[in-house]
Parts: structure tokens; C-alpha cells; sequence
């Protein structure tokens, strides 16, 4: 079956403005059921000089995702910050945006709580308090990076005794809201990989899949878990879409563009870094000459000495 590829931003974000995808996608990725999910598309323009002045500059999404998840003891609210990336240059924008994240005001929710009143035996009010929800990290990469080699990473956190090495449950507000779990998606890892039912879900990103366009993949809509079809059943109607198919060539567009101009500075900055070599073996060869003109001048200084003696 030919669908959307993914990869592309505007499929993407057309992918998760679908609620009952997104929460089919995000669940499986986290591991955790879903019952209500609320979210905010981000946008960043990048700025590109083009040769058509009619065609629209590339546009990054970036994802914040509110979610009420089902847990043993009820539920829980939390923060879902989703990004993809193409570039290894978005790794600094990483960093910024979960910062920028953990400050938001929206961050945090109002929970009704008893409290025991002050000289009033086995008596309580209740008060409303402002927690911090717990962060978790989805990444979408595209790019090889110093990681295991595996489609799917799971960054978790621990608390350990120092001294004794022992493990304790990572439990408790504290650590949930000053630590965040992550997850990281290496698209160019699947690699035709389906050892679970989470690998298979995110075939769709394969990229071996492509087909003459690569805007297009070729997918084994079969060997999809039928839980999960409705994320192939969006993303064939995202191809289908003759809108959403001339987006996709104008982002093609502007990557090209794009890989055009990093082989270009990459480049330069080869000739740069050459050139600043043939300056530094310059230097030190100057500052040889330099040592051996000072020798030579002491050694002729101590023939003149020697000659009057």
C-alpha cells in the first residue's frame, strides 16, 4: 500500500492532528494508555532563499502534547513535548525548547487536597495546590548519532544509594517533576526491523520503504497491527490528498535546497580547516626558523669569543 511519508513535517503534523491517532501513536510509544489528549502545535519558520517567490518557507513542528493517562491507582496528568528532526543542528534547539518547556505556566496543574485544620482536632479543609506535571520527551530522529544502534531508546531515570549501589522506585513528586523519561525514534534504524508490536506501529517511518517519490512509501499494510490501522488509513489519505501531495514537493523542494547549502558550507568549512592548518604548520615552521636563526647566532657569538681569545 503507497502512503504519506512521515518524515515530511507536513505529514507529520497532519498525522497527529488526528486525536485518535495521535493517542494510538503516542500510547504505544510510552507504553501507557492514553484516555484524553489535548495539544498545541509549535511552529518554526526557517527562513530559505528560494528562486520561487510563490513557494512558502519550511515550516518545523514541534508538539505539546497535555494527556490524562490511565494508571493502577486511577489516573494522571501529564506533559508530552514531541520533536523531529532532519539535521544534527536541531539538537541545540532540543535543549532550548525543553527549558522554555519546563518554565511554561501551562506546565502545571491545580489539585484539590486536604488539609488539616490548625487547632482543630480531626478536622480538614480542602485547599487547592499548584503541582508540576511530569515531562515526557518523544524524539523523532533522522540522523545517525552517538547512540545504539536501535529504532527505539528509552531514557530513563534512576535513584541509587551512592554508597550502597541499591535501586530504589523512582516515585514521588520530586523526582517525576524534576526529571523527565525520554524517548528517542531512530528512523534510519528500522531498517525493515519488526520485532515487536511498537517496531512494527513505526514501519511507517522505515525509509527503506520509498518509492520513485520519496514523499511516498511502500508499506505491507498486512503486517500492521490491526489495532493500529488507523494510522495507515490516515497517512494513505494524506497521498491521496492533491493539497497535501503539492506540499510535500515544495518541501522536497526546500530540503533539497537545504542539503544543497549544508554541502556547501561543509565545504567551505573543509577549505577553512585546510587552510588553517597550512597557517598553523606555517607558524611553527616560522617559529623553527626562528629558534634556529637564535642558536646559530649564539654559536656564531661563541666562535667570535673564542677567535679574540
Amino acid at each position: 500500500m503507497h502512503i504519506a511519508n512521515p518524515i515530511y513535517d507536513v505529514v507529520f503534523k497532519y498525522l497527529l492532528e488526528d486525536n485518535k491517532v495521535a493517542r494510538l501513536l503516542l500510547s504505544a510509544i510510552i507504553g501507557e494508555q492514553i484516555e484524553e489528549l489535548d495539544f498545541s502545535a509549535q511552529e518554526r519558520i526557517v527562513e530559505v532563499t528560494r528562486s520561487k517567490k510563490e513557494s512558502p518557507p519550511l515550516t518545523v513542528c514541534r508538539f505539546d502534547f497535555s494527556a490524562k493517562v490511565k494508571t493502577e491507582k486511577g489516573f494522571k496528568t501529564i506533559s508530552i513535548e514531541l520533536q523531529k528532526a532532519k539535521y544534527l543542528a536541531d539538537l541545540i534547539r532540543f535543549r532550548r525548547y525543553l527549558g522554555l518547556h519546563y518554565q511554561h505556566p501551562d506546565n502545571s496543574y491545580v489539585e484539590v487536597v486536604e488539609k488539616k485544620k490548625k487547632g482543630e482536632k480531626n478536622k480538614q479543609e480542602l485547599i487547592e495546590v499548584e503541582k508540576p506535571r511530569q515531562i515526557y520527551c518523544i524524539y523523532f530522529l533522522a540522523y545517525g548519532m552517538d547512540l545504539p544502534a536501535c529504532p527505539v531508546l528509552k531514557v530513563d531515570y534512576k535513584v541509587m544509594d551512592t554508597y550502597s549501589g541499591d535501586e530504589y522506585p523512582a516515585t514521588g513528586e520530586f523526582v517525576s517533576s524534576l526529571h523527565h523519561r525520554s524517548w528517542i525514534v531512530q528512523m534510519n534504524e528500522l531498517k525493515e526491523r519488526r520485532r515487536n508490536e511498537l517496531e512494527k506501529i513505526l514501519s511507517v517511518f522505515d525509509q527503506s520503504a520509498i518509492t520513485n517519490l520519496r514523499y511516498i512509501l511502500d508499506v505491507d499494510d498486512e503486517s500492521f497491527p490491526e489495532a493500529y490501522r488507523e494510522i495507515i488509513r490516515r497517512l494513505r489519505k494524506a497521498m491521496e490528498d492533491p493539497n497535501k501531495r503539492r506540499e510535500m514537493e515544495l518541501e522536497e523542494e526546500i530540503l533539497y535546497e537545504l542539503q544543497d547549502k549544508e554541502r556547501t558550507i561543509a565545504a567551505q568549512s573543509n577549505t577553512i580547516t585546510a587552510q588553517s592548518n597550512t597557517i598553523a604548520t606555517l607558524q611553527n615552521d616560522n617559529q623553527a626558523l626562528q629558534s634556529d636563526n637564535q642558536a646559530l647566532k649564539k654559536r656564531i657569538a661563541e666562535l667570535e669569543r673564542s677567535i679574540i681569545k
